[in-house]
């Protein structure tokens, strides 16, 4: 919570019209001192004037909340844009006519914002990363807009400088996620309870009929026993008031006074009481309910029976709406029949949380995610599946490029190679060595040596022969015989 109490009623109302907006986003404290308390509590004396520190801010629960509270901190420092804060009024706030006067802003404090600036993306960024590591190794799917919406209070397009528009959604988004706050936990509240009764009858369904009934018999004992209290005051009451003047400031209840009590619990003197001052009054109503040792009692129930109570005293004193209440709204409220003869106060477990309707409806969103996620669970089965089969053909490629390799390697040891072919200009001759010189030929001997004797004629022996030569690329006789030899007729014959 951020306040400003000056001299001026200007000062005092910019205050509390930030307050009901955006929790005081433009304004600093500048406090006066919290009234002191003697050793006899009745009687409060006035501070001096003598200077001193502001008292701490509240957070505001928001997860920016730092950063809000130092542009703050550096906005106040500037003359001119404190003048132009005092003459603003709250609507021309929202519609960001005060960012605009970011511009004639000294330089000083322009250089603070950019750097402030610069550290809040730096940390936001680290944030999502580290978000986005533990989501990804958890096979879940990461929401990229629902991580892009916690820029929302800052242009991270421009993440050097703080400008116009940086001011302008820091005031839009403020205003906006605080008016939500409570109706946010409210509903966040609601789905605890919900989920808490759905994994009960998850339970049941789980055990037999015997078991099943022992269980509804201790959770029934359990709902009685919680609802055994001593009886609890109407927030805001005189009643409810005496019992904190009397059990925490050790007064007699006979000299309750408003004024007094207003003053001994308006904590940072501020001359107001706000959400969380008015919050701490309830503690003891709430001792009443709720104890931490028991197995009946539940502290996210008791948390919220604390909200339900500022909610109430703020709906009946606060008069004008500004999420503040002054000494004259509450002393105003002291003087009500409300405040004398409150009706009785009905705690959670006297109120429905949710409707059979919001239960069904829970129940079949809870099944629609489950299907979801069996469905996912699913296709990232056969993905696997797939993948593994896929490995298996790239393993058995694999096997079959290492035995081409291995057999390449075999033959390239054992020196198995083609013999090497000469050209001469004419024919193709190939090259014949020592060894295997007459191998064709002794072949052929070897193949007519197992055949048949048979006498060819001089005719048939002469076409073997040029058969011959032409196979081995000799010179044939009929066509190569030297000059002045001529051929035999068939009927010639060779005379020895």
């Amino acid at each position: 919570m951020v306040v400003l109490i000056g001299n001026d009623t200007m000062h005092m109302f910019w205050s509390r019209a930030l307050q009901s907006s955006w929790l005081l986003l433009m304004v600093h404290f500048l406090c006066s001192d919290a009234v002191p308390i003697s050793v006899d509590k009745t009687k409060v004396k006035e501070a001096e004037n003598q200077p001193s520190e502001p008292p701490p801010s509240v957070d505001t629960g928001l997860h920016y909340d730092r950063y809000l509270r130092e542009v703050i901190d550096f906005l106040e420092k500037d003359q001119h844009f404190r003048e132009k804060l005092h003459n603003t009024d709250m609507e021309d706030i929202k519609q960001g006519k005060l960012a605009k006067e970011l511009d004639f802003v000294s330089h000083h404090v322009r250089t603070k914002l950019d750097e402030l600036k610069r550290q809040e993306v730096s940390r936001l960024r680290t944030l999502i990363k580290a978000k986005q590591d533990i989501e990804g190794g958890n096979d879940i799917a990461v929401d990229h807009q629902a991580l892009l919406k916690q820029f929302e209070y800052l242009n991270h397009m421009n993440p050097h400088t703080f400008e116009v528009d940086d001011l302008d959604r820091l005031i839009k988004s403020a205003t906006k996620d605080l008016e939500n706050f409570d109706k946010d936990r409210h509903e966040e509240f609601k789905r605890y309870e919900m989920m808490k009764e759905h994994d009960r009858q998850e339970h049941l369904k789980t055990l037999d009929e015997e078991d099943r009934r022992k269980e509804e018999e201790h959770y029934n004992e359990l709902k009685k026993k919680h609802a055994d209290h001593p009886k609890v005051n109407h927030p805001g009451s005189q009643n409810q008031l005496k019992e904190v003047w009397e059990d925490a400031d050790g007064l007699d209840p006979e000299d309750f006074d408003p004024k007094t009590f207003f003053k001994l619990h308006d904590s940072n003197g501020d001359g107001y009481f706000d959400e969380q001052e008015l919050e701490a009054l309830f503690t003891k109503e709430l001792e009443k309910i709720y104890d931490p040792t028991n197995e009946e009692d539940d502290m996210v129930e008791m948390e919220e029976e604390r909200l339900r109570m500022r909610e109430h005293v703020m709906n009946e004193v606060d008069s004008n709406k500004d999420r503040l209440v002054s000494l004259d709204e509450f002393l105003v409220a002291t003087r009500k029949k409300e405040f004398l003869e409150p009706d009785s106060w009905e705690t959670l477990e006297q109120n429905q949380l949710y409707t059979d309707e919001e239960m069904r409806e829970f129940e079949e969103h809870l099944a629609q995610q489950e299907q979801d996620l069996n469905q996912k669970a699913y296709d990232l089965q056969k993905q696997r599946e797939e993948l593994e089969k896929q490995q298996e053909q790239l393993n058995a490629q694999k096997m079959e490029l290492q035995q081409a390799v291995e057999h390449m390697e075999r033959l390239k040891s054992q020196n198995v190679d083609a013999p090497p072919e000469v050209y001469v200009e004419g024919n193709h001759v190939p090259e014949l060595h020592p060894e295997d010189n007459q191998l064709p030929m002794d072949n052929e001997i070897q193949q007519q040596e197992h055949q048949p004797v048979h006498h060819d004629s001089p005719v048939e022996h002469h076409q073997q022969l040029s058969e011959n030569e032409a196979q081995y690329g000799l010179p044939q006789t009929h066509q190569d015989l030297p000059p002045g030899h001529q051929e035999l007729s068939p009927d010639q014959h060779i005379v020895p």
